[in-house]
């Protein structure tokens, strides 16, 4: 009797420490695969098609790991990128605060989850087949179930601490630290018109998912990284099904090449150029860094000015005005009343808006303004800005 009870606590495998941390960390990230693979990029964003066998695996995956209903999770991230930083965003820490986001996430996405507008709105074309109507989505609370008794078989009381980690993997990491951390604090490579931020370069803990500001600036995109050091490896595991035949990806974020320069612009450079505005806007950036810098040391005599007018220009830049938080404009507007240079190049970044920004004016139109920029640009006596204009004739075609 001892010998039986002992086997049921020690479960059917027997694992040195270091055997069971790596266990929970396969399970973990496996889970992790599964929420930024299919509930992110295949489900809610259609960024890429999976095998069926691929795509149910993950679906069963994540009701035994989770209990996330694939409808509910769909419907609650298209919402936030739709109505991201306002009120009606589900789990934004600038409205809610970080600390409740970060701590309380899995609550707001329960709280969320029982918002019939939201599921109706937001929630189509996810599944809804035979086992998703009759086991996934009434019995959601079935899978963690499962999940524990198969834990405690495998591994008896280890498996009790390893299925807890599963249970708070998500909540927290997901629900609290991309929600919550993602929009409050990280580096940004596009001033985007939401706070999102990337975490780290480095996506592995969380599946890519840390490189958030990437992925709001390109919502529809497979790929989340986006500079040459960044490493999302959620992509390298949809490359690699992607070689297997098991995925298909259906859309990526564009990349700014160049190619051969255009004398006379057309319907295809503007076509590029509204493709690449976000990268656009942060390559104006820097190529005028040089000569902003100089402007605000001369404005500052022979002491440089506070570190925070390049920090600050520098966001300026890469924003439509519109983007600009009320707060600053008056401080932007003193600024550029005491530089002719300072105000031209800003005034100049601004007249790109044009190119991307809902108007009025037809493709013929916004050619010929994107033709009269460069030109203005050519010969405004501003280095930086004559080569930024040649740079932008060879921006290649989409």
């Amino acid at each position: 009797m001892e010998e039986v009870l002992l086997a049921i606590l020690t479960g059917a495998v027997d694992l040195p420490w270091w055997g069971y941390v790596l266990v929970a960390l396969t399970l973990t990230h496996i889970t992790i695969a599964g929420v930024t693979i299919f509930l992110h990029r295949h489900q809610a964003h259609r960024a890429l098609d999976l095998h069926p066998l691929v795509s149910h695996f993950f679906r069963f995956w994540l009701w035994l790991t989770t209990g996330m209903v694939t409808k509910e999770w769909a419907a609650i991230h298209r919402k936030h990128h739709a109505r991201c930083e306002t009120a009606e965003d589900p789990h934004s820490p600038q409205v809610l605060g970080l600390k409740k986001v970060l701590w309380q996430g899995a609550e707001l996405y329960r709280t969320e989850s029982k918002n019939a507008e939201t599921l109706e709105k937001y929630g189509h074309g996810t599944p809804a087949d035979w086992i998703e109507r009759h086991l996934y989505t009434p019995h959601s609370s079935w899978g963690p179930t499962l999940m524990f008794l198969i834990d405690f078989a495998l591994f008896g009381t280890n498996g009790i601490w390893i299925w807890a980690v599963q249970m708070v993997w998500i909540p927290f990491f997901a629900a609290g630290v991309i929600n919550g951390v993602g929009h409050y604090w990280g580096y940004r490579n596009f001033e985007n018109e939401d706070a999102a931020t990337n975490l780290v370069p480095w996506g592995i803990l969380i599946g890519g998912e840390e490189l958030h500001n990437n992925h709001h600036t390109f919502g529809t995109s497979a790929r989340l990284s986006y500079k040459w050091f960044e490493f999302d490896i959620g992509w390298m595991y949809i490359r690699i099904m992607e070689m297997l035949h098991l995925a298909k990806v259906r859309r990526v974020s564009p990349q700014l090449r160049l190619a051969e320069t255009r004398v006379q612009l057309d319907e295809q450079a503007l076509a590029a150029i509204v493709a690449n505005r976000y990268a656009i806007a942060a390559n104006y950036a820097r190529s005028v860094r040089a000569t902003v810098e100089a402007e605000l040391e001369r404005l500052g005599g022979t002491a440089r000015l506070p570190q925070w007018n390049w920090r600050s220009m520098k966001v300026w830049l890469k924003q439509d005005a519109k983007d600009t938080p009320p707060a600053e404009r008056d401080r932007l507007a003193a600024l550029l009343a005491q530089s002719q240079v300072l105000a031209q190049v800003y005034t100049m970044r601004q007249e790109l808006c044009r190119l991307w920004e809902r108007s009025s004016l037809s493709r013929k139109e916004l050619v010929q303004h994107l033709q009269d920029w460069c030109t203005r640009a050519e010969a405004s006596g501003i280095q930086a800005l004559q080569e930024f204009a040649h740079r932008l004739r060879s921006i290649a075609a989409v």
